[in-house]
């Protein structure tokens, strides 16, 4: 009986099939990428404001504390936005003429709430909890990057599910003493690797099975 297929049929069946795993790899790998990209993730953009409020400028040049404008972030899930009258305890004397802080004073005399465009916006069907965070050792920094040194906010990390795990599955790696959550120039080095394992105890931090259990965070 004669031969359907040629003998070089063979060769490029081989080939076929080396070529389609070659093909499905680069494209796992494309896949893999571009979902952890900016365009997606919205990491590193910077997003206009009606007022481009400088954290350097705030916090890095001038000393001020997180806390004076997020005033509910250690008992709260929301760290919280400042009231307009908060930015007039000083703008009422500084640059109090500045053409620049009028939609601050437009908003303060009108008694409007100035409309900022949220930067880390988690899903709606993530839970998250910032009191929480930092009742737990968790620095600002080790989320939102270093806050003091932007001229303009941005996400500094994906916020993606792989690197929240990343912490839950090993917390004691990312905690730091309560005393320095809101310290902006501490580093991960400035203390030992017994010396925050026992923050992890101290802080009664749970168990890396319910921290990384899907109710933790999905609710």
């Amino acid at each position: 009986m004669a031969q359907i297929f040629p003998k070089s049929a063979n060769n490029i069946a081989k080939i076929s099939m080396i070529a389609a795993v070659v093909l499905a790899g680069v494209a796992g790998f494309a896949f893999t990428q571009f979902s952890r990209s900016s365009y997606l993730t919205g990491r590193y953009l910077e997003k206009q404001q009606p007022v481009q409020f400088s954290h350097k400028h705030h916090v890095g040049d001038d000393g001020i504390d997180c806390r004076y404008c997020h005033q509910t972030v250690e008992t709260t899930a929301s760290a919280g936005m400042p009231a307009t009258q908060t930015c007039m305890n000083c703008h009422s004397q500084i640059w109090s003429d500045s053409p620049y802080l009028e939609i601050v004073r437009a908003s303060y005399r009108d008694n409007k709430p100035i409309e900022w465009q949220k930067v880390h916006d988690l899903p709606e069907y993530t839970y998250f909890n910032h009191s929480i965070h930092v009742a737990k050792g968790v620095g600002c920094s080790t989320c939102h990057g270093a806050i003091d040194n932007m001229p303009v906010v941005f996400q500094e990390n994906t916020l993606q599910m792989e690197w929240c795990i990343e912490c839950h599955r090993a917390p004691e790696k990312f905690i730091r003493p309560k005393s320095e959550v809101f310290n902006m120039n501490y580093q991960p080095g400035d203390i030992d690797d017994a010396d925050r394992k026992k923050l992890k105890v101290d802080y009664k931090i749970r168990s890396k099975e319910m921290m990384t259990s899907c109710s933790t965070c999905h609710r």
